[in-house]
């Protein structure tokens, strides 16, 4: 399946499961939610179109693990909604266009929104700083003051790994990242 998904493989061998992690990967419009999905399910750039609802995979990137992932529309109006998602996550993926810095608070405005409801209380995250090919994306420390992660820290385990979505680059690395702490996150609440 590609070199992409070899190296998945080799980075999640240490992480098993019984059953798919559900996660949530969620963020506003056009941030590159689809375009990581199938890039890491199917190793893939497809074409795609503004997520009208969601899409849900069951992503098996490599042996002994495997996420089942809810791509959650981000347009304003589809935002309402997301909270009928949240029951039974075990992680949630917030992407970020890290070349869009005029909507940076709106993401900070709805991740710290998610983050309020009780089903999402602990729930660890994994912030993808998208589109760090571009010459002026944020870099990852400006998205972590900007999204006010440090205030989190008590709250929720927290990781932020800059990304492209379509070379596929960090990608390996957030989802590594999440399987840890899904890991993690089950034996905590056993």
């Amino acid at each position: 399946m590609g070199l992409f998904l070899s190296r998945i493989s080799d980075a999640f061998a240490a992480f098993s499961t019984t059953r798919p992690a559900r996660i949530l990967m969620l963020g506003l419009d056009a941030a590159g939610k689809t375009t990581i999905l199938y890039k890491v399910k199917l190793d893939e750039n497809i074409q795609t179109i503004p997520t009208i609802g969601f899409n849900v995979e069951t992503v098996s990137p490599c042996r002994g693990v495997s996420f089942t992932v809810w791509d959650v529309g981000g347009q304003e109006k589809i935002r309402s909604l997301w909270h009928h998602y949240f029951q039974g996550t075990e992680g949630l993926i917030f992407v970020v266009d890290s070349n869009d810095p005029e909507r940076i608070n709106e993401a900070r405005e709805e991740l710290q929104g998610i983050l309020k409801f009780p089903g999402m209380s602990n729930v660890p995250i994994v912030i993808i700083a998208n589109k760090q090919d571009l010459p002026n994306a944020m870099k990852p420390s400006e998205i972590i003051d900007k999204l006010g992660m440090n205030e989190l820290r008590d709250k929720h385990k927290w990781y932020v790994q800059s990304a492209c979505a379509i070379t596929g680059d960090g990608l390996i690395d957030a989802m590594l990242e999440m399987a840890n702490l899904v890991k993690q996150y089950r034996k905590e609440n056993k």
